[in-house]
């Protein structure tokens, strides 16, 4: 007995048979294609492996992204890195963790992803600025990143010495669900409310949270500085804000005491 796909009869009706056919079947190609992949594919890739035309496969892949929506189904095609992939519905993300559980996939330690979010953020960027920015040494962190393919260099810095210049590449896009980096949510969003800038403010005047003086307003204009200031302004003098925001923070960084290997995230 021939096995063959019931394909998407059941979900398409009113149109020509030899087209609702034609369709289904690249369709069915593409599911497959998508299903194998370890990475996403272009509709060009996808047209050259089915033998068609791109125009129309990526018909087909926006039908079927539609089709996964409507019907609800526990997969999901995404346009990511790029391209196209399929992606488990975040609706099952707590069962998929029973299962992966012991998932040999590496885990970013908290000190990576902050390293992994600056560099996000404000790439190109160099490892200096990386650890300013921090208040500890980030080579490690910066390291562990490169090796995971998060990262990558991108050329290197026109000053004395030629630092070389980071910046995240599409395995990251791919694992943090992102077609480009304008899909990053706004770094507003993230930003302390006033009673954390004070709070901050008082940790930094040296005097516990509810006693206030007259220093009170002087601390708080420097933390609105240490947060705002761009890497890349003014507020820092020469060196940038980057050396800045680490001066005001007790000048050299440190160094990371995370295990890169261990604490996962």
């Amino acid at each position: 007995m021939e096995n063959r796909p019931i394909g998407g009869k059941l979900w398409r009706t009113g149109a020509d048979h030899d087209d609702i056919q034609g369709m289904e079947d690249i369709k069915g190609a593409l599911e497959a294609l998508l299903f194998v992949a370890d990475e996403p594919l272009v509709p060009r890739q996808l047209a050259e492996a089915v033998a068609g035309d791109e125009g129309k496969v990526l018909s087909a892949l926006q039908e079927l992204r539609k089709e996964y929506e409507s019907y609800n189904r526990g997969m999901q095609l995404r346009e990511v890195g790029g391209g196209w992939r399929m992606h488990t519905h975040p609706a099952y993300a707590a069962q998929i963790e029973k299962l992966l559980l012991s998932s040999r996939r590496a885990r970013l330690t908290r000190a990576a992803v902050e390293t992994l979010a600056i560099i996000a953020y404000l790439q190109p960027i160099t490892r200096t600025q990386i650890a300013n920015l921090r208040g500890v040494q980030s080579e490690g962190m910066v390291k562990v990143l490169e090796e995971q393919g998060l990262v990558s260099e991108a050329g290197k810095e026109r000053s004395p010495g030629g630092p070389a210049l980071y910046v995240t590449s599409e395995k990251f896009l791919e694992r943090f669900g992102l077609n480009c980096l304008d899909d990053l949510p706004p770094l507003e969003d993230f930003a302390p409310d006033r009673e954390t800038v004070q709070r901050i403010a008082r940790s930094l005047a040296g005097h516990s949270a509810g006693e206030g003086d007259e220093s009170d307003a002087e601390g708080e204009d420097r933390v609105d500085r240490i947060l705002h200031a761009d890497i890349t302004g003014d507020d820092g003098g020469e060196d940038g804000g980057a050396t800045y925001r680490a001066t005001e923070w007790g000048g050299k960084p440190g160094t990371d005491d995370e295990n890169p290997g261990a604490d996962p995230f």
